[in-house]
């Protein structure tokens, strides 16, 4: 082998490395593992949810359903599978950029998703009301607009929102007054 073809592999393993451990990192400082399992402080991995989770927490949703039950199709596994995978890249885009709403709104592709599953859960309250027969186009938060996450909708809705420990990625505490686990 001549020393340039040496080279370029050295470089090559060099960078692969590289990537490898920059992936590694990432992977354990953002919870990844987390985001496979349907835990609902899995959601406040990122702050700006902290508000839809002390909502939900305290509602009539929160000893009954987490978010995986409504944000989530159930249709199949592959599909369930997919959505969240690519829901999940959406966020970690928005979130490691800083591109995040001041106040969130729903991806206009959750919204059949979400529709569908409040269908799921609560087909019985459905099928009496004049929606299940008249072909409306209304969605269910349309009149249930606080329904499971409440008023409370933007960054700085609930700043000091109870937040539950999660496990420590790894990572020194960059605030003095961090808790420590």
């Amino acid at each position: 082998m001549d020393r340039r073809t040496v080279r370029l592999r050295l470089a090559t393993a060099i960078v692969a490395g590289v990537a490898a451990g920059l992936s590694i990192i990432a992977f354990r400082v953002s919870n990844a593992a987390s985001y496979l399992s349907d835990a609902p402080e899995t959601c406040i991995n990122c702050h700006v949810m902290n508000s839809f989770y002390a909502g939900w927490a305290h509602g009539s949703h929160g000893t009954v359903a987490v978010c995986n039950d409504c944000h989530v199709p159930h249709e199949n596994v592959a599909r369930k599978i997919f959505f969240k995978g690519m829901d999940g890249s959406r966020h970690s885009f928005y979130f490691t950029f800083r591109l995040e709403p001041q106040v969130m709104r729903m991806n206009p592709g959750a919204v059949p998703v979400i529709y569908k599953n409040c269908v799921r859960c609560h087909e019985r309250q459905v099928m009496l009301t004049s929606m299940a027969s008249s072909g409306s186009d209304r969605l269910c938060w349309d009149c249930h607009r606080e329904t499971p996450h409440g008023r409370a909708l933007s960054l700085s809705s609930a700043p000091w929102a109870h937040r539950p420990a999660l496990p420590s990625a790894g990572m020194p505490p960059t605030d003095p007054g961090e808790r420590k686990e």
